[in-house]
């Protein structure tokens, strides 16, 4: 097996990286610090779909990235791999999703139920999902490695938060996102995209969650920020605008945010937290969002204030039918995510 040191010894990291790795970087899951778990799953999508394509485009467009980092000297040799595109996972994903459509346009047409049956199996399915990816992501960060999850929807990370959940005492989530996912089920899919944060709340261990970007939720969700006795603190994406309108700038929300946070913090990123023009096929786009460096400052702020990021997910990216603009958006942020953890 090729040492870490090895690898950095033979690789220039000014020349044309290796093709088929992350970023065309020389690392394998045995010698790298950080893994990247890919999850091609989007079976409760309930708008547009292709976030399931997003591990190998993103894969694929991480070539393109330069891997100089102006703050952080050789950040390359830190060493990412992802790990083997699962296949088997993309196929059941291929297979259930059509049992989720057939639910969704059930409701659609009127029946208040749905159809049950398409909607239990789904539910079954998803469950077994979480349990593969705890297990997964369970296996590295007892290896003390990093662990990043790569989506797929959002409902993707639910078992690594009950990996961390299992390890640690208490954590909080930074989630950035246009949605707050905080829904108890939606379309009939109690572990759908839209529940994510109503099922990580669930588990005590998970003390905060801070909700970055948010500009698309419902009254039920409302709800349960404010019955949340302070353990949900959202920073609504109208209010941080209208408070740069107001003068305020935006380093000075960087830390009301930061300072939110706990100690130990898992980031939760949904790129459509993002300015739509950076994820034009992401799966529900919403007007409004953030601009590229306005998350390098919120990330920054995060990192000097000593708080430690003990994991991350970046879902919702959907490659389209070119795939290459929200790709190459996907990957700059995924290694933007890496480094700073």
């Amino acid at each position: 097996m090729t040492t870490k040191e090895e690898a950095i010894a033979a690789f220039n990291p000014n020349d044309p990286g290796i093709s088929g790795k992350l970023f065309g970087l020389p690392f394998t899951e045995e010698n790298a610090e950080v893994i990247i778990v890919p999850v091609p799953w989007e079976v409760t999508v309930s708008y547009k779909t292709g976030t399931a394509y997003a591990p190998k485009a993103i894969l694929e467009a991480s070539s393109q990235v330069d891997l100089h980092v102006k703050d952080i000297a050789d950040a390359w040799k830190l060493g990412v791999a992802m790990l083997p595109f699962p296949e088997k996972i993309l196929d059941e994903n291929n297979a259930l999703r059509g049992l989720a459509v057939k639910n969704i346009e059930a409701l659609g047409a009127g029946d208040v139920s749905g159809d049950t049956v398409a909607a239990a199996k789904v539910n079954d399915a998803c469950q077994s999902l979480s349990i593969y990816v705890k297990n997964t992501v369970k296996k590295y960060l007892q290896q003390n490695k990093l662990v990043g999850l790569l989506g797929g929807d959002h409902s993707t990370p639910l078992g690594y938060i009950y990996a961390l959940s299992e390890l640690h005492d208490h954590f909080g989530i930074l989630q950035i996102d246009a949605h707050a996912d905080l829904r108890k089920s939606y379309e009939g899919f109690i572990y759908s995209h839209a529940s994510i944060m109503y099922n990580a709340l669930k588990m005590p261990s998970v003390r905060k969650l801070v909700q970055v970007g948010i500009r698309d939720y419902c009254e039920e969700e409302q709800k349960v920020m404010d019955r949340s006795k302070g353990r949900v603190k959202v920073f609504f994406d109208e209010d941080i605008k209208h408070a740069q309108y107001n003068g305020e700038s935006w380093s000075s929300i960087c830390k009301k945010i930061v300072s939110e946070v706990p100690d130990l913090v898992y980031i939760s990123f949904d790129i459509d937290g993002m300015d739509p023009k950076l994820c034009p096929h992401t799966g529900t786009p919403v007007v409004g969002g953030f601009e590229f460096h306005e998350i390098t400052m919120l990330l920054k702020t995060l990192v000097q204030s000593g708080k430690k990021i003990i994991g991350f997910d970046l879902n919702e990216v959907a490659p389209g039918e070119t795939g290459e603009w929200d790709a190459n958006v996907g990957a700059r942020i995924l290694y933007l995510l890496i480094n700073s953890m």
